[in-house]
């Protein structure tokens, strides 16, 4: 293997820097050329590839976001668009590509390996963290931090005028940021889209809450139940409490990432590259119990992932 492109996909995350950067040194240390490919699918279709080399990926580790853009691309879904895909791939004499991206940009990889001879390997860069065969995602860890960090500064007013608070986080399908930031933030209540709930027991739980002395009630709810604001008119309507909604948004998405997801991107990106030189195709990597793992891909695809009730059960145990 003498060339390889990287390239970011789908939503950014924090901690694909670490992951380019890790890549691109830990192929140079092998003697293979890295390409790094602009604007996901659609700069690959468009043949927006340059050489990157040491240099090209010094002081990017601490940078959120990612410095080869990212984009969505249709034309990329369609056979005809991947054969494209292939054709640029060839021209710039690319034998294998590494993804950073979620599981649609993993589907991409897939179908371009399955259909012609291109080796793939994908890295988890998602701050949903909701791919379900490794423990943790790219980004998951500083979207939890900067979620963490509204939620102290939304008890701080909170309190002052002894009001409900929701917070609605990113999370459609997995409410896992939801979760982590819910029991990290001590939140009275979390929904998530894994678990049903009842909204008369939601309101009596904070309705009981008033009548012992709480000041204010924090609820973090993720975005795949529904919108915050509607949910907070409904409160009202039923408590007669003050209640208001923040919708946190793509900020999730920005700022530095942390240690865990530095490191965590580094070795996933180096170990991305040593399958690619060992031969192996249609791989992506994760973690498992702090181990680096490795699967094959359409195995990854086919996992559901699973919501950690004891995790969901101690937050309940822990609100009252």
């Amino acid at each position: 293997m003498k060339t390889i492109g990287v390239l970011t996909s789908g939503g950014d995350a924090p901690g694909m820097n670490a992951a380019i950067r890790a890549v691109v040194r830990s192929g140079i240390n092998k003697g293979i050329k890295v390409m790094g490919i602009q604007r996901g699918y659609s700069g690959l279709l468009n043949g927006e590839i340059f050489e990157l080399n040491r240099s090209s990926v010094a002081d990017i580790i601490q940078r959120g976001g990612t410095i080869l853009r990212t984009a969505r691309c249709e034309e990329f879904k369609t056979p005809e668009g991947r054969k494209k895909a292939y054709n640029v791939l060839k021209v710039f004499g690319i034998e294998g590509l590494i993804v950073i991206g979620g599981d649609g940009s993993f589907t991409g990889a897939q179908k371009l390996s399955d259909e012609f001879d291109v080796k793939t390997i994908g890295l988890p860069g998602t701050i949903d963290n909701d791919l379900a065969y490794t423990d943790y995602t790219i980004g998951f860890d500083t979207a939890l931090n900067t979620v963490l960090d509204a939620i102290n500064k939304l008890r701080d007013t909170s309190t002052s005028h002894e009001r409900v608070s929701i917070v609605e986080v990113m999370g459609r399908r997995c409410g896992d940021i939801a979760l982590y930031t819910g029991l990290a933030g001590g939140a009275e209540s979390i929904i998530i889209p894994e678990k049903e709930y009842n909204f008369e027991e939601l309101c009596k739980t904070i309705i009981e809450g008033k009548h012992r002395g709480k000041v204010h009630n924090l609820i973090v709810l993720a975005e795949g139940v529904g919108g915050a604001e509607e949910l907070a008119k409904k409160i009202e309507e039923v408590t007669g409490l003050e209640t208001r909604a923040t919708v946190l948004g793509h900020i999730q998405r920005g700022g530095s990432p942390t240690a865990f997801d530095r490191i965590l991107a580094s070795r996933l990106g180096a170990r991305a590259v040593e399958l690619l030189v060992e031969g192996k195709s249609k791989r992506v990597v994760g973690i498992r119990d702090n181990k680096i793992i490795d699967l094959d891909i359409t195995e990854a695809l086919s996992m559901k992932k699973e919501t950690d009730n004891d995790l969901y059960n101690l937050a309940k145990i822990l609100s009252f």
